[in-house]
């Protein structure tokens, strides 16, 4: 197969396409991103010998770009997204026009080259928060933050799509990703990398929010599956069942580093933080997929590898990033009464 991965230069992108040269040798990939902050060539160091693989920086908003690569391509997945729910607080513009608008222009390519398979790589978000229970494939959308709310939307676009013009599309919704080349501002790599460096780390409110952790590599090889086995027109979650606090898996970290709890800064919690995400997966499961790696065993690599990797993330740390931290975390500094 031919394969046009788009945002393969991100974090959850750039761990598939190893994950595919090492699942499937032989096919071809194409690489398409924009290489915004958290996309980065680093990430795809390991690959750029091989002769079955392309990079081409560029946009997913950009037809001509797109039209040009999609021909000739057996399949599309999409992981190009703004994924950051702060900075979709921040400015949300920068959310709809990648997320949903991007999103359209993969389709209309799909719709145009008879593209066989197209995978749209969305989040366990768009659900929105549940007291009990777990969300399935079929329950409503309930965006809260606006970066659920432009990945909910682009999910209906392409069901649109599948219903409108019947194009061959799937879905699959993960929880919440950790692992290597994890750009520094997501959690587990913050905190992990703050902790390195003998800073402390900002726990949003109480810490009592709740969220199913999925290794990377196991989220891949679910999407792989989704690829090869899933069924057109249909949406697929990815979840490990690893339902943990952010005050856990805080406590998880500062074990592994050897740090001690006086490391935790609170800070006041984020609009509409979202108390619990929580998704069934098993019609995933009927496919033949299941997450391979123990969430404890897990984050010890994560952790070793950010430790054995600091010439990736300290210059990810500098600019920027620098400037987006200071401006969220210094506002949130002070924390409210009564909490």
């Amino acid at each position: 197969m031919h394969l046009l991965i788009a945002g393969g230069a991100g974090f959850i992108g750039s761990n598939f396409v190893k994950y595919v040269f090492k699942a499937h040798p032989s096919y071809r990939i194409t690489v398409l991103d924009k290489l915004t902050y958290a996309g980065n060539l680093d990430n795809l160091k390991e690959v750029r010998v091989r002769k079955n693989y392309r990079f081409v920086k560029g946009d997913i908003c950009d037809p001509k770009i797109i039209n040009r690569l999609a021909k000739g391509c057996d399949a599309i997945l999409n992981f190009a997204a703004e994924t950051h729910v702060d900075r979709s607080i921040i400015g949300p513009g920068s959310f709809v026009t990648t997320d949903i608008f991007g999103t359209h222009v993969l389709l209309e390519a799909v719709r145009s080259y008879g593209i066989k398979r197209y995978v749209q790589i969305s989040t366990d978000e768009v659900y929105g928060s549940i007291v009990k229970g777990s969300f399935k494939e079929s329950d409503p959308l309930h965006a809260s933050s606006p970066y659920s709310a432009s990945k909910a939307g682009a999910d209906l676009m392409v069901l649109a799509y599948y219903h409108t013009y019947h194009l061959p599309v799937l879905i699959t919704r993960s929880s919440n990703n950790f692992g290597p080349n994890q750009y520094p501002e997501k959690l587990i790599p913050l905190f992990i990398t703050n902790l390195i460096e003998g800073e402390k780390i900002p726990l949003y409110g109480d810490g009592l929010n709740v969220r199913d952790w999925l290794y990377v590599t196991d989220n891949c090889e679910g999407i792989d599956v989704v690829l090869h086995k899933g069924k057109t027109g249909e949406v697929y979650n990815l979840g490990a069942g690893n339902e943990y606090t952010n005050l856990e898996i805080t406590h998880r970290i500062l074990r592994a580093l050897r740090c001690p709890e006086s490391m935790i800064e609170r800070v006041k919690d984020r609009p509409g933080h979202d108390r619990r995400y929580s998704i069934n997966c098993r019609k995933a499961r009927s496919l033949g997929w299941k997450p391979r790696y123990p969430f404890e065993k897990a984050i010890r690599e994560t952790v070793h590898w950010y430790q054995q990797n600091a010439w990736w993330w300290k210059k990810l740390k500098g600019g920027e990033f620098q400037k987006y931290y200071r401006h969220w975390y210094g506002s949130l500094r002070k924390r409210p009464s009564g909490r």
